[in-house]
Formats: C-alpha cells, sequence, structure tokens
C-alpha cells in the first residue's frame, strides 16, 4: 500500500524496479496521490502479472485515465473519495453557510475567488 506524500521528493518513488521487485502474488494499492506511481510501468508490469493486481483510487494524470489501463483485467479502479466522512463533507457544509452569511451580511468572504 502506497502511502506517502506527494510532491517533487516523492513523484515517481513507485518505479518500474519497485513494482518488479513486488512479484506476481501482490497487489499495489495506491489512495494518496498519483505522481508517486510511475503509472506506465505499472500498466507493462500488470500486463504481465507483476504485480498480481492493483487498486487505485488516485491517477498521474487526473480525472484522465489511461485507457490501456482501464482494459486490464486485474485491477480496481476507484474515484478518489479521500473527503467523503461526515466530519469532512459537515465541514465543507458550514463552509459554504459561513461564506453566505459572509457575503449578506457585507463582510469579508473565507476562501473568496476573484
Amino acid at each position: 500500500m502506497v502511502i506517502v506524500p506527494g510532491g517533487a521528493e516523492t513523484a515517481g518513488l513507485i518505479d518500474a524496479k519497485v513494482i518488479e521487485a513486488l512479484g506476481p502474488q501482490s497487489i499495489l494499492v495506491n489512495v494518496v496521490r498519483g505522481s508517486v506511481v510511475d503509472e506506465a510501468a505499472l500498466i507493462a508490469a500488470l500486463s504481465t502479472g507483476k504485480p498480481g493486481a492493483a487498486g487505485l483510487a488516485v491517477f498521474e494524470y487526473e480525472p484522465q485515465v489511461p485507457q490501456a489501463l482501464i482494459e486490464l483485467q486485474n485491477k480496481v479502479l476507484l474515484p478518489h473519495v479521500g473527503s467523503a466522512t461526515e466530519v469532512t463533507r459537515r465541514a465543507m457544509g458550514d463552509r459554504v453557510l459561513d461564506s453566505l452569511d459572509a457575503w449578506f451580511s457585507g463582510g469579508k468572504v473565507p476562501d473568496q475567488v476573484t
């Protein structure tokens, strides 16, 4: 399971060498940042059964998912739902209400986009 921060330091961290080392009994799961896994290397390796499978909730060039990845049988693809918790969604709704209150009262709108 890949769980590392995104950014320049981890871009391509899971490369062809790492993927090959996982072997045919492994399942690579990435739920953090698409940039961490070399997607082309993963597709090539999945095509030969190394790793045995992959589960991905993030993609290198979101929202585009390569057709070659979609067509593979040994994968599960899911849209990233990291914010889909009750607490987070409630906070998002509260933020909208705070913005509306600020707007209609003539105050400064939090997170204003100009």
